[in-house]
């Protein structure tokens, strides 16, 4: 089984970043399924159900959101309309959405689940490390061997210690949220593909996807600033798995980066 996931996009510039990746990438990867964090795609901030649509007619087979999944109001009143749009399983019972999927391809089913971390981050997460467990298992009791974990998180600690906590039941667990592609890429002993971040679609010389200058001008005074998107040229970065489709355990992970001129 051959997968693609890519890291967080931010706004306009990095969905049409992503969609131009997405077409290069299946010619030349041939993947099962393609994935992307998608959480920042609607202005920056969150995601619409018309922007959920717009990337997932790219191409793109399942987005998973983050700590921003709530910041459009109009996903938060439609979250369960839509169930290839993966906010964090791990939130209160009773939260609108789904956090996990269970999609069937030619070479058999693939699990994707969506965690958000709890160091440093919004409150109202609940224990990725027992929550997300259980759903892994869950998943493997049910026959499904590919698991794919996005485990969106601040605190590399708590990032790496996931990927050691489901080694061996997850085929990977990659780390969303930061925006920087970290140069960790392993398979862990177990046989858990593991990445800390994967990285972002957006803008390649803006700050992890802002205008440069209105993140400077808010660092250096201090003060609240609005942050706007910032544009071309763009990065996209993610990251190529390859499982054992009996198994389930790794077998390869490769970073993916491709830089891309306005057209």
């Amino acid at each position: 089984m051959r997968l693609i996931f890519t890291g967080d996009v931010v706004g306009s510039t990095g969905r049409e970043a992503l969609r131009r990746a997405v077409m290069q990438w299946r010619r030349k990867y041939e993947p099962a399924l393609f994935i992307a964090n998608a959480e920042n795609a609607a202005g920056g901030r969150g995601i619409t159900l018309a922007v959920a649509h717009q990337i997932l007619g790219f191409g793109v087979h399942v987005i998973t959101l983050g700590d921003h999944a709530w910041d459009q109001s109009e996903y938060t009143e439609h979250a369960g309309e839509e169930t290839h749009v993966l906010r964090p399983y791990n939130l209160q019972p009773g939260t609108p959405g789904h956090g996990s999927i269970q999609l069937t391809t030619p070479l058999g089913r693939v699990g994707i689940i969506s965690l958000m971390g709890r160091s440093m981050m919004r409150p109202g997460a609940l224990n990725p490390f027992t929550i997300g467990y259980d759903e892994v298992l869950r998943l493997r009791e049910d026959g499904v061997r590919t698991i794919l974990v996005d485990f969106h998180a601040e605190s590399t600690g708590e990032k790496v210690a996931l990927g050691r906590r489901l080694d061996g039941l997850a085929s990977a667990v990659l780390g969303t949220h930061t925006h920087v592609q970290t140069a960790d890429a392993c398979i862990l002993p177990g046989g858990t593909a593991y990445m800390t971040d994967v990285g972002m679609c957006g803008s390649r010389d803006g700050v992890i996807g802002r205008e440069e200058q209105a993140v400077l001008n808010g660092m250096v005074s201090g003060l609240p600033c609005k942050l706007p998107v910032a544009g071309w040229p763009a990065r996209v970065s993610g990251v190529l798995i390859e499982s054992d489709d009996e198994t389930g355990r790794a077998t390869r992970i490769q970073p993916l980066n491709l830089e891309l001129q306005k057209e």
